[in-house]
């Protein structure tokens, strides 16, 4: 009894650890705040323009920025241009694989559908990246409403 007892103590904390990981506690930590969530079904309209936002995330040992840059036409990402600032040699390997498989995920796609994660073995780019494009999001409705 006390090994089921262990096991069942021994899973709820492994969930818990799990779930932990799903938090936005990186962007909280960077003082930055998430990215506003996206409705299912509902589209913004943009201004047609190429913008540029910074993005930062945190890595277990620094916190990075990235700035991006998009060209949109009709609410469609037709460029992209993502500049590192790596702290780190680590880190510097990792947001150059992201910077050079970024444009295959994103161009073509409606600005609305941007979520990125994992882009070439680079999963913590992903949040500044995404950070970024919240704030191109908040210039481009603006833009569109002029």
């Amino acid at each position: 009894m006390l090994t089921v007892r262990s096991g069942r103590a021994l899973m709820g904390v492994a969930g818990a650890l799990a779930l932990t990981g799903c938090s936005g506690a990186a962007d909280a930590d960077t003082g930055v705040p998430d990215t506003a969530p996206v409705v299912a079904g509902v589209t913004a309209s943009y201004a047609d323009d190429t913008y540029t936002a910074e993005g930062v995330y945190r890595t277990p040992e620094t916190v990075e920025t990235v700035s991006v840059t998009l060209t949109l036409l009709d609410d469609v990402v037709t460029d992209v241009e993502v500049t590192g600032r790596p702290q780190t040699p680590e880190t510097h390997r990792y947001q150059g694989r992201f910077i050079d498989g970024i444009a295959g995920v994103v161009v073509g796609k409606r600005l609305d559908e941007l979520d990125v994660d994992r882009v070439a073995g680079s999963s913590l780019t992903g949040d500044g990246f995404d950070q970024a494009v919240a704030r191109i999001r908040m210039q481009a409705a603006v833009g569109a409403e002029r």
